[in-house]
């Protein structure tokens, strides 16, 4: 499988992203969704619900070690994401994003739903394109 990484639009999540994969943190991860509307896989075995490991400055730690990862998002003709938070509680819901999320393979990050911080190695892709959100918006994945 061959996947695209924006380092540049979302800095901390892909390169959390690549960080894992190179660990094979993924390697032989069974899928533990697949329900026609999206893929999703990324849970580890056990009591954690994403990857286990350090916090640093810019990750945070869950209630069972996991590496949390903040919510960053790249609004077109921003010079760099803003962070923790999402673009409707910054008022920002209409404006386009520099990755949108809104068509077949998709790739999302899960996170808890009231909660931008909560990401750490569960990801999605969505089977097709979403009548939910507009082209060219971003919600909260």
């Amino acid at each position: 499988m061959t996947m695209v990484i924006d380092g540049f639009a979302s800095p901390v999540t892909g390169g959390n992203f690549v960080d894992l994969v190179n660990k094979g943190f993924y390697t032989n991860m069974k899928i533990q969704r697949s329900d026609g509307f999206v893929v999703q896989t990324g849970e580890p075995d056990g009591d954690a619900i994403g990857y286990v490991g350090k916090p640093s400055k810019s990750i945070g730690a869950g209630k069972n070690g996991e590496r949390l990862i903040p919510c960053e998002i790249t609004v077109r003709g921003d010079k760099g994401p803003i962070y923790e938070t999402t673009i409707e509680d910054e008022g920002r819901g209409g404006e386009a994003t520099v990755l949108p999320f809104s068509s077949y393979g998709a790739m999302g990050w899960a996170r808890d739903e009231y909660d931008p911080n909560s990401g750490s190695s569960q990801f999605f892709w969505l089977l097709f394109d979403s009548d939910l959100t507009p082209a060219g918006k971003n919600v909260l994945d």
